[in-house]
């Protein structure tokens, strides 16, 4: 087991990498009014833009479930590391949809194994008793991101054109990686003997088979699809539907990110102590209420910051809930395995919820954004059914691990008693 100390570097190095990925995926869709001016974009088309990230992602994750858990973490992560700063770098060189396509297609492949490997470092190092703080701090590079990445990102926009944010990102990608990997330990403790050829399938299928990891992902498909209903497209909504100035656009980031990170710190202790589900409850709630008077049904007179504010402490609260609980439901052998099918998930849920809501929605003549209450309204329905999913996967992974425990105490061997028997 890990030092305190060297527990706590390896969060910090781990959250930094998190937050260069997030941050790579979170400024693109504020971006998209100005991709879409500079490159001719049509507004309802970008969905497209976050889709073509997470389809990518979800396909790399797949196709990492066959063989990272094969690999030293620290290596793994370099290598992704590496492919996710060329590809952001790329970004900033598009010339049009298509260019800009292929960037984020290039950075889904590896920004999807990255996230797998960073959250199954968690898990190696963490105990479970523990791993809600641990991932409170790692999904703190959620709230950094918006804090302090994306509105950083808007302004350099603003001031230099859409490329330069992409450019920045894969610099400080650069600096995160080659520090993760200087500083990281080499973790090979989950890799076990020579593998047998047709055992990577094999091991899957069984992973897969299993009713607890199957309702794990189905309530990642359904949590995933109700944040990205939205999430590519209310830059564009709030500026061009509810009138927001695009040069006070980082304000919202800046406000929804701090006080996701007051959520973050305040929620990972509370699920230690009261489990996901109570903890998740309170999020879900709040995105509903939010999804139907700010997107389904707007109430005049709604600010735009309560709006926005809400809609993302609701998303976090569940993630973070949902995140530490998904991550006591494989063994420790195959963390790698079930985070990258994991990854995998979020991302095909991500691109679908993006695909389809692109083409639910229809640019009107004046910019405005028509069909955001049909998006809404199918973005609650999976906000309810993750509820009573997350209930079940709960009370499963507390008989689960009460039987990889095994009994409290030995038994006692016939004939030993405490005390003589009576006559």
């Amino acid at each position: 087991m890990a030092s305190a100390r060297s527990e706590r570097t390896i969060l910090l190095l781990v959250a930094a990498v998190q937050f260069v990925n997030l941050l790579d995926v979170m400024m693109v869709m504020p971006l998209g009014p100005d991709l879409a001016a500079a490159l001719g974009i049509p507004l309802s088309d970008l969905g497209l833009v976050g889709g073509s990230y997470t389809a990518a992602a979800a396909l790399s994750g797949v196709a990492g479930a066959f063989f990272l858990d094969r690999f030293d973490r620290r290596s793994a992560l370099a290598v992704a590391m590496l492919g996710l700063v060329v590809a952001t770098a790329a970004g900033g060189l598009a010339t049009g949809l298509s260019t800009l396509l292929a960037a984020r297609v290039l950075a889904g492949a590896f920004g999807g194994p990255a996230a797998a490997i960073s959250l199954s470092i968690v898990a190696d190092v963490i105990p479970p008793e523990r791993r809600g703080k641990a991932m409170g701090v790692v999904m703190g590079a959620y709230s950094f991101a918006a804090v302090f990445g994306v509105p950083a990102g808007l302004e350099l926009a603003r001031r230099g054109g859409f490329q330069v944010p992409f450019f920045a990102v894969a610099g400080l990608g650069v600096l995160v990686a080659g520090l993760a990997t200087a500083l990281l330990p080499s973790m090979r403790g989950h890799i076990g003997g020579a593998a047998a050829p047709g055992s990577a399938l094999r091991e899957l299928r069984a992973l897969l088979g299993r009713p607890l990891v199957a309702r794990s992902y189905l309530a990642t498909t359904a949590l995933m699809m109700a944040s990205f209903l939205i999430i590519p497209n209310i830059s564009a909504y709030v500026q061009n539907n509810l009138g927001y100035p695009r040069e006070r656009l980082g304000l919202l980031y800046l406000a929804g990110g701090a006080l996701s990170f007051v959520v973050m710190r305040t929620a990972g202790p509370l699920l230690d102590r009261l489990g996901a589900f109570r903890t998740s409850l309170s999020g879900a709630a709040l995105l509903v209420a939010v999804l139907y008077a700010g997107f389904h049904a707007y109430v005049p007179g709604l600010p735009v910051l309560a709006v926005f504010v809400g809609f993302m402490t609701g998303t976090t609260i569940c993630n973070i809930s949902y995140s530490t609980l998904a991550s006591k439901v494989p063994l420790p052998s195959e963390r790698a395995r079930f985070a990258s099918m994991q990854s995998a998930v979020q991302h095909l849920a991500s691109a679908l919820a993006a695909f389809v809501s692109a083409r639910m929605l229809r640019e009107l003549p004046d910019g405005r954004l028509d069909g955001m209450g049909g998006v809404a309204a199918l973005a609650i329905a999976c906000a309810l059914v993750f509820c009573p999913l997350l209930l079940w996967i709960e009370r499963q992974v507390a008989l689960d691990l009460a039987g990889r425990a095994g009994p409290a105490l030995p038994a006692r061997p016939a004939g030993s008693l405490s005390r003589p028997p009576r006559p």
